[in-house]
C-alpha cells in the first residue's frame, strides 16, 4: 500500500495541513444548519475555491469537504442515500485542484464522528458504526484520495468503530481526538490515551493526534503530554496537531475566532519545538493564518520543548487539567462525560474540521 503522506514527511521533516472547513464556508455563504457536504453538487465552484486558497497558502495536506459525511449525519439532512456521491465529488473538486499545484499536496478524506453515542453509554452499536464508516471510506477511496483522516473524535468505541471501519479501504489512515474538556476529551480520554490507543488499535493508524478543542495552547499542552506517554510507551508516533484559531466569540451577530496570523505563526514554532510532525489549524483557521503559518515553518528551526510558562506567555492559559498532566499528576478527575456531553456537543460538529 502506498503511503504518499509518508513520502512526503520522510522527504519535509514536518508537514503543514490546512485550516477549517465550516468557518470558511460560512464567510462563503453557508448558514447554521446546513450541510457543507451538499455544496459538493450544489455550488461546486465555491469548494474549488476553498480548496484552491489553501492550495495557494502552502498548505502539504488539504482535507475534503466530507467531515459529515456519514449516513448518520446525511440522514439529518434528508440525505443519506448519497453517500457515495458527495463523498467522490468532494474528493474530485480536490483533485483538480492538487493537479495545478506546483509542488505535492497530500489529498485527506476527512471522516468525523456520527454525531451518536456509542455502546455502552449510548445505543448505537460499534458494529453499526464501523458499517456507515466503510460506506465512507469506500467512497472517499473511490474519489481517489491519498488517505483517510479520521478527526475529531472523542471516545474509544468511536475511535475503534472508525479504524475498523475505514480499514476496509486499505488506504493509509490517521486519526485526531478532540481534547476539549480540561485536558480530556468529552468522553474523558487523557493525550496519553491517544497514544494508547494508537499503539494498541489493529489496523495501526500511521499518525495520531489532535484537533479543534479550545485554542493553540491546550493543543500545545496535549502535544508534550502525548510525547511524555509515548517515552513511557517505548514509541515513537508521528503526531498531528490542528488547534483552533484562538477562542470562539460572538461579534456582531455571528462568531468568530480571536486568533490572529501571528499567533497561528508562534503557534506552528511552539508546537514544532512541542514535537508534532503533521501541524494545521481547525476551526476558525483562514488561508490567511495558514499563510502565516508556512512562512513560520519554513523558517523555523526545531528547538526545546516548551515549558508551561512559554506557551501560556505566548498564546494564553492552559486548563487545570492539561497543567496536572504536565506536572504528572495524572489522578485529575475527567470532565463532562456521557450522553448528555455528547448531546451538547453535536451542534459544534457541523461546523469542524
Amino acid at each position: 500500500m502506498e503511503n504518499r503522506l509518508k513520502q512526503l514527511l520522510d522527504q519535509k521533516g514536518t508537514l503543514l495541513a490546512d485550516g477549517a472547513t465550516g468557518s470558511n464556508l460560512f464567510e462563503m455563504g453557508l448558514m447554521t444548519g446546513d450541510a457543507p457536504e451538499l455544496w459538493n453538487i450544489d455550488f461546486p465552484e465555491k469548494i474549488r475555491a476553498h480548496y484552491q486558497s489553501f492550495v495557494d497558502a502552502g498548505s502539504d495536506i488539504i482535507l475534503t469537504n466530507t467531515f459529515g459525511g456519514t449516513r448518520y449525519r446525511l440522514k439529518l439532512h434528508q440525505a443519506h442515500d448519497r453517500v457515495e456521491e458527495l463523498n467522490v465529488a468532494a474528493v474530485q473538486l480536490l483533485r483538480e485542484c492538487t493537479k495545478g499545484a506546483s509542488r505535492d499536496v497530500i489529498v485527506a478524506g476527512s471522516i468525523g464522528p456520527t454525531g451518536e453515542i456509542l455502546e455502552p453509554s449510548g445505543t448505537v452499536k460499534i458494529e453499526q458504526a464501523a458499517d456507515a464508516f466503510s460506506e465512507q471510506a469506500l467512497a472517499l477511496k473511490k474519489g481517489g484520495v491519498d488517505v483517510l483522516w479520521i478527526e475529531t473524535i472523542s471516545s474509544r468505541e468511536e475511535m475503534q468503530a472508525a479504524i475498523q471501519g475505514a480499514s476496509v479501504a486499505e488506504l493509509p489512515i490517521v486519526t485526531t481526538l478532540s481534547i476539549d474538556t480540561n485536558g480530556r476529551t468529552m468522553m474523558g480520554l487523557t493525550p496519553a490515551d491517544v497514544v494508547e490507543l494508537g499503539s494498541s488499535l489493529q489496523p495501526n493508524p500511521y499518525a495520531i493526534g489532535t484537533n479543534c478543542g479550545v485554542g493553540a495552547s491546550e493543543v500545545v499542552a496535549a502535544v508534550l503530554n502525548m510525547r511524555t506517554a509515548a517515552d513511557k510507551l517505548g514509541v515513537d508516533p508521528i503526531i498531528i496537531a490542528k488547534a483552533n484559531c484562538g477562542v470562539p466569540e460572538y461579534v456582531d451577530g455571528k462568531i468568530v475566532y480571536n486568533g490572529t496570523p501571528q499567533i497561528m505563526a508562534d503557534y506552528v514554532r511552539l508546537v514544532t519545538n512541542a514535537g508534532a510532525n503533521i501541524i494545521g489549524g481547525c476551526c476558525g483557521t483562514s488561508p490567511d493564518h495558514v499563510k502565516a503559518m508556512r512562512e513560520a515553518m519554513d523558517a523555523h528551526t526545531k528547538g526545546d520543548a516548551p515549558d508551561l510558562e512559554t506557551i501560556t506567555k505566548m498564546l494564553g492559559d492552559v486548563s487545570t487539567g492539561a497543567k496536572a498532566q504536565l506536572r504528572g499528576e495524572m489522578s485529575v478527575q475527567a470532565g463532562a462525560t456521557g450522553e448528555g456531553a455528547g448531546h451538547k456537543r453535536r451542534s459544534r460538529r457541523r461546523s469542524q474540521a
